[in-house]
């Protein structure tokens, strides 16, 4: 299967909230809103790299990367959110590749470090863990709250996402 990492275009909009819709349809964990945060990221053009991974010619996978703040303040680290790869596509290395790639992209933006609240089982995989100093009220627990630094110095303090991931709050 060749999968094509590329940022996202305009006419790809509607399936990355297709996808986005079906790849969290029924998890336990979701609000079913992560289409809606997509959507007000964009709308709010904060969204600093969207891609997409792309399937014999359709979209089938996608994540997000927006700015955070640090005690209120931009030190130039990025948060993940939300990653979606269809459900007949999950389980491939599409949602693997979407990370790995997009995490390179980021730190080619000058991205000192990247957050995320999710699955320490999937994430820690790809170098996240919590780090005591960093942090999010928002997870479930300490343990669903990790990030990825790109440099030796970690800020210490608390991590805001944009206030699209808040549209249920």
């Amino acid at each position: 299967m060749d999968i094509l990492i590329r940022p996202e275009t305009a006419v790809d909009i509607a399936a990355i909230e297709q996808v986005t819709i079906a790849a969290f349809d029924g998890k336990p964990y979701s609000d079913q809103t992560e289409h809606l945060v997509v959507n007000a990221l964009r709308a709010a053009d904060v969204l600093s790299l969207s891609l997409v991974a792309e399937v014999n010619g359709s979209v089938v996978g996608h994540i997000g990367f927006s700015k955070v703040t640090i005690d209120g303040k931009d030190l130039d680290w990025y948060g993940i959110g939300p990653v979606s790869v269809s459900s007949e596509h999950q389980k491939r290395g599409i949602g693997s590749r979407l990370i790995r790639e997009g995490m390179t992209a980021i730190r080619e933006l000058g991205a000192k470090g990247c957050v995320l609240e999710g699955s320490p089982d999937y994430y820690q995989r790809f170098g996240f863990k919590p780090y005591i100093g960093l942090i999010y009220k928002g997870a479930p627990a300490p343990e669903y709250f990790m990030a990825f630094p790109f440099t030796i110095e970690i800020p210490q303090g608390k991590v805001e996402f944009h206030r699209s991931f808040y549209i249920n709050a």
